[in-house]
């Protein structure tokens, strides 16, 4: 993976996130097949920051229903993303 758009794919909005905006740390989905490197290399070049530390959760899939059809919500993984201290992501601070 070239390009770091390919690899973050977007920003986890919801109220856990944003309370651990508090804390420094950051929350993306990203792509399936990215590791912890590259994912720190992706987020201070697109944010220029200082990454601390990377976690990751590989998300499964959970049946779900529509009527008769019967399907399942799609296998993601999120990266949990800790700043240095004088660091931040304006991304999240504007909401």
């Amino acid at each position: 993976m070239e390009d770091p758009r390919d690899i973050i794919l977007g920003p986890i909005v919801s109220e856990k996130s944003y309370g651990a905006v508090k804390d420094n740390r950051y929350s993306f989905y990203v792509d399936l097949r990215a590791e912890k490197g590259e994912i720190k290399r992706a987020i201070e070049k697109i944010f220029n920051v200082k990454v601390l530390k990377v976690s990751t959760i590989n998300v499964k899939p959970k049946p779900k229903r529509l009527g008769r059809s019967i399907g399942k919500s799609p296998r993601r993984k999120k990266a949990i993303v800790s700043l240095s201290k004088k660091d931040k992501i304006d991304f999240f601070q504007s909401a």
